[in-house]
């Protein structure tokens, strides 16, 4: 597919809003919510921090560099010309997150070094299943949003938009981590079903096409979704919504133990695990639609 420049929508401020709308939601916090809704409270209500993991940084750092890469020349978009983009960017991430160079302290599992040919490794897997000579993106890590319901923004950043000759439209999203299992699946195809909603509703125009690449399994994951399917998606992420405001309204955010629950940071304050979260906060964090737009990644095998 080619495209004309790359456009980048931002997403509306407070003053261009309907005076209606009241609340937003990204689909990395609606997700947080469906995994376990404790954990939402705790990102979103609580804010507590978290330690960046080596498998986020180097899924941030891929994404970097890939897009990066489309600001080459069709011809220059080579494996090593994608190689030579990883120490560059990164050290641009770790100046803008120095946090980030607590990762190789101590007796980690990898040093600084090991993780660049980590991070380039991955990159290898992204060059068997496409050739970005051919393609002109749209779009890159663009930020859209559409209000639904007339009282929810919904918004998210896309990792690239594909535009056909014909207006078809096709949303790909970048995966660091193996190809995952049917139930890990269906996580990354809501968060590709959020940005298709989002691109009907203020676009007319329903993706032909929502693909995954997974680049450490070399493997490519296409789904074609229709108005139906959409118009059902959009009642469950209001529904979701009024559940996260139910749950607020009652300071009821119970846990939901999985298998993921090994990647959380915050075991320690959870009950299932024996702990007591904070109190409830007395006042609310002001709603931003501005933040944490950016999907967070998510733990090895569910998103990333």
């Amino acid at each position: 597919m080619t495209a004309d420049p790359v456009i980048t929508q931002q997403v509306p401020t407070p003053t261009q809003l309907p005076a209606t709308v009241r609340a937003s939601l990204s689909p990395s916090r609606a997700a947080d919510f469906k995994t376990c809704p404790l954990l939402y409270r705790f990102r979103s209500i609580d804010r507590l921090p978290e330690r960046p993991t080596v498998e986020q940084a180097r899924g941030t750092l891929v994404h970097a560099v890939l897009e990066r890469l489309f600001d080459l020349p069709p011809g220059g978009r080579t494996p090593d010309a994608a190689g030579d983009l990883v120490a560059p960017q990164w050290d641009r991430l770790v100046t803008e997150q120095p946090e980030l160079t607590g990762l190789f302290e101590g007796d980690g599992p990898l040093t600084a070094a090991e993780f660049l040919r980590s991070a380039a490794a991955l990159l290898e897997g992204y060059f068997a299943v496409e050739d970005p000579r051919r393609l002109e993106p749209a779009e890159r890590e663009s930020l859209i949003s559409a209000v639904v319901d007339d009282e929810l923004l919904i918004r998210g950043y896309l990792d690239r938009l594909d535009v056909a000759p014909d207006g078809a439209l096709r949303v790909v999203d970048y995966k660091t981590g193996g190809a995952p299992r049917e139930a890990f699946e269906a996580r990354a195809l809501f968060q590709l079903k959020f940005y298709a909603l989002v691109l009907w509703r203020t676009r007319g125009v329903v993706p032909r096409v929502l693909r995954l690449l997974y680049l450490r399994d070399a493997e490519v994951c296409d789904y074609t979704p229709d108005e139906e399917e959409l118009t059902r998606f959009e009642r469950t992420v209001v529904a979701l919504w009024r559940a996260i405001e139910h749950a607020t309204a009652a300071r009821d955010f119970r846990p939901r133990p999985s298998r993921l629950c090994d990647w959380c940071n915050h075991q320690a304050l959870c009950p299932s695990k024996g702990g007591t979260p904070p109190p409830f906060p007395e006042q609310l964090p002001t709603p931003d639609p501005l933040r944490d737009a950016r999907t967070r990644p998510a733990p090895p095998g569910a998103d990333e």
